[in-house]
């Protein structure tokens, strides 16, 4: 999937994946897409729920080795 930004969560646990994709979606414009890389496999089931809770777009999972790579659309100013 092609997105406009990516962060680095790799070697990061719970919450900071999270925390640290609040505060990159705030230098995101609207309808940006932004992928977060990470290998803490709990950030599946958080992703989607933070997008849902944030009102931002849940695009997807993609799963390679021991990364996981999700996307969010920036969907609020």
């Amino acid at each position: 999937m092609k997105a406009d930004r990516s962060l680095d969560c790799v070697g990061l646990y719970c919450p900071m994946p999270i925390v640290k994709t609040a505060a990159k979606m705030k230098e995101l414009k609207v309808g940006d897409v932004l992928e977060v890389t990470a290998d803490d496999k709990g950030i599946k089931q958080d992703m989607p729920a933070w997008a849902k809770a944030t009102g931002n777009e849940f695009l997807g999972v993609e799963e390679g080795g021991d990364e996981i790579k999700v996307y969010v659309r920036k969907t609020q100013k």
